[in-house]
């Protein structure tokens, strides 16, 4: 993972998840988004080509595409006023993608760290389908609380940690990471489900 484009990435996803939480509006979160979609698009091309055939090196480089294409797509459909269920279906490839680039970080690469932050990606982009892809409106404050809370450990300290020369993966570390992880989560779901309206369904039967 190129370590400056995932810098901006962690300052994308904190944006979206404001803008899932009703603070940010669309059309003012479709700039950033397309600003570091470019990036995330450019920085992997450039990595590629001077990859000069080495599989491993393009293999890295290929997971950038994945964020690169989202934020572009989600700049575009917010400025052109676009149905958000595209991004969700193409969020549930994403997702799924994640949990292979996951896999190739704990077993292939010797970096369990980025292991976990690949997973927790992968449970934002499945947020993501839910939301987007299938309107499941009833998650999207956990969503927006999820994106905004993992955004920070998942990029930019990470991010910052490798520019500066500090960033280590080990087993320890990466079950600290999964714990940290498990934790937001968990306080997003608290945040993002505290005070929310029941549904008609379980009205209904309380009535009842």
């Amino acid at each position: 993972m190129n370590n400056v484009g995932l810098l901006y990435v962690g300052a994308v996803l904190l944006v979206n998840g404001l803008m899932l939480l009703g603070r940010v509006p669309a059309r003012s979160a479709a700039a950033l988004n397309l600003f570091v979609g470019g990036l995330q698009c450019v920085t992997p091309t450039v990595l590629i080509i001077q990859a000069h055939g080495d599989s491993e090196a393009i293999l890295g480089a290929s997971g950038l595409f994945l964020f690169g294409f989202t934020y572009l797509y989600v700049g575009i459909a917010n400025l052109a006023g676009l149905e958000p269920e595209g991004i969700g279906w193409f969020s549930l490839f994403v997702a799924g993608a994640a949990i292979v680039y996951a896999g190739l970080a704990f077993w292939r690469q010797d970096d369990p760290v980025f292991g976990v932050i690949w997973l927790a990606w992968a449970l934002l982009w499945g947020l993501f389908f839910l939301v987007l892809g299938l309107g499941r409106e009833e998650l999207t404050r956990f969503t927006g609380w999820a994106t905004v809370l993992l955004s920070q450990p998942t990029c930019t300290l990470p991010a910052f940690l490798a520019l500066t020369g500090g960033y280590r993966s080990t087993t320890a570390t990466a079950i600290v990471a999964g714990a940290v992880a498990v934790l937001l989560v968990v306080l997003a779901a608290v945040l993002g489900f505290r005070g929310q309206p029941r549904s008609v369904h379980d009205r209904a039967a309380a009535a009842a």
